[in-house]
């Protein structure tokens, strides 16, 4: 099967690194040329670290929501994830004037105006639900205790079993971490048992852990950093491998 163009949605929590990590990768795919564009998904966002090709902020911002609404910043973040599916179709058509292969789609900073939302539904079936993936971003602060690391599991899990999207793990920001604390997190990832034995000295209850082992929902973690360009190769591959069986289609000049 051959796909015309990946959508790939970058998720996690806010402070994970999103938009870096979608700029980082955009840039990478450059390198490779590999044809990519940006999207912005976020109307609250003030700064960037990079200039949007399609941005949701050319329809909307969160100063027009509260102005129009009368409602306050939280209301207004509320309001304006739903308001993008009323602008999916504006949003496709302007996605499709690209001649491009890759999609990097930078969702709102807090998750679950993105994750929770029938709009995001809306929108990921409109440009195509079966050529889009996930990339989520583990917080690496959050991932470095046992129980902030299995909070970030479910996060994960629960964002793929609403949004119904193939995923890619990645501990972001792996830059700020020791070498022992990654592979911590990567041993953790990979044999679910290590993290059981940290739980329990934890003194938590397991019942969740039991319940997400068996889901069969954890997998490998690919340590990426924004900084150094460290593991883009890593999302890359794991594109790959959902959409092409680890073949790769692409003819890169390395």
């Amino acid at each position: 099967m051959t796909l015309d163009r990946i959508y790939v949605y970058f998720i996690g929590t806010a402070g994970s690194g999103k938009s870096c990590l979608t700029k980082t990768f955009s840039e990478w795919l450059d390198i490779k040329r590999l044809h990519c564009i940006t999207v912005n998904l976020d109307p609250g966002a003030e700064t960037m670290p990079y200039n949007p090709d399609v941005d949701i902020r050319e329809w909307f911002t969160l100063e027009d929501i509260m102005d129009n609404y009368g409602v306050g910043p939280n209301g207004a973040q509320i309001i304006g994830s739903d308001l993008i599916s009323l602008r999916a179709e504006e949003i496709k058509e302007e996605i499709e004037s690209y001649n491009c292969e890759y999609v990097l789609i930078d969702t709102p900073g807090q998750m679950e105006l993105f994750t929770l939302r029938r709009s995001s539904e809306i929108l990921i079936d409109m440009l195509d639900r079966s050529k889009s993936v996930m990339v989520f971003l583990f917080d690496p602060v959050v991932s470095k205790t046992p129980s902030g690391f299995i909070s970030l599991l479910f996060m994960c899990a629960s964002a793929t079993f609403r949004l119904k999207l193939p995923q890619i793990p990645v501990l972001s920001k792996s830059d700020l971490l020791s070498q022992e604390e990654v592979q911590k997190i990567i041993d953790w990832s990979i044999n679910p048992d290590l993290l059981y034995e940290e739980l329990q000295n934890e003194g938590l209850n397991l019942e969740l852990f039991y319940a997400l082992k068996e889901s069969g929902i954890s997998q490998p973690i690919s340590p990426v950093s924004s900084e150094t360009f460290f593991g883009m190769e890593d999302i890359y591959d794991g594109i790959q491998e959902i959409f092409y069986g680890g073949e790769d289609t692409e003819k890169i000049l390395f």
